[in-house]
Parts: structure tokens; sequence; C-alpha cells
């Protein structure tokens, strides 16, 4: 599912039960001050934040250079956290989840099938006319 491209991705916000997604790097100390910050913006727009998942990428086989890059192209989750996420957006009946991260336009698509969802990123809630 994707937003109406022709409308404001903040309008599917109201009375829309949300989930909050974020991949965050394992050096990020403030990640959760940054969901607060997501959250208190779907609050502003009407919506209802009902969860939140939080993916975080750690030093790996890459080293520390990949600690900011997504684990996917297309979902940029690892498989199972999209899988868990899908779960728990199909569970609470969410309308709308908002990743902290910015999107493409596939992953927006992907994401969205994957959670029957629509799927903006926080970004879009600074910048509506996207």
């Amino acid at each position: 599912m994707q937003r109406d491209p022709t409308g404001p991705p903040t309008s599917v916000l109201a009375s829309a039960d949300v989930v909050l997604v974020g991949l965050f790097s394992a050096k990020d100390k403030e990640f959760e001050a940054t969901l607060d910050l997501l959250a208190a913006s779907v609050r502003a727009y009407g919506g209802r934040v009902v969860s939140r998942h939080v993916q975080r990428r750690r030093v790996s086989h890459g080293g520390a250079t990949k600690m900011t890059e997504s684990f996917s192209r297309r979902t940029l989750l690892s498989p199972g956290k999209a899988h868990q996420v899908a779960q728990a957006c199909r569970a609470a009946k969410a309308g709308v989840a908002v990743f902290v991260n910015p999107l493409t336009e596939h992953q927006r698509t992907v994401l969205g099938d994957m959670f029957g969802c629509v799927v903006i990123s926080g970004e879009d809630l600074l910048t509506p006319d996207r």
C-alpha cells in the first residue's frame, strides 16, 4: 500500500493507529529520544502510536563502516525484524507505519505490501509536500 501521492502524508495520520520503526547504529545512544520526537509529531497530526520497533545495527563482518547502512535495499531492516514489524502492524490493525529513516519509493511499496498499511518516513512529517 502506498500513500496517495496527491495528498499530504500527514493526512493519513489523523485518527490512525501508528507503528513507529527505526534503524539505528549501535553507536546512537539517543535513539529513544528520536523515537519520542517522532511519536510527538505523530500525535500532533492526530495519530495514536500503538507500538515501537527498533533495529540496531551493530559492528559485524563489515566493521564499523557498515553501522549506518541498511540491512536490505528492499526493506531497510533485516528479514526477521521486517517480519516482526509486519506481524505487529497486522495484529494492531495499524493504518500507518512511520519510519525514522528516509525511505525510497520502492522501500515504501515493498514495506507497505509486507505490513498491510501505509508506510511513510518521519521526514515526510516535516515536508508534507513530498
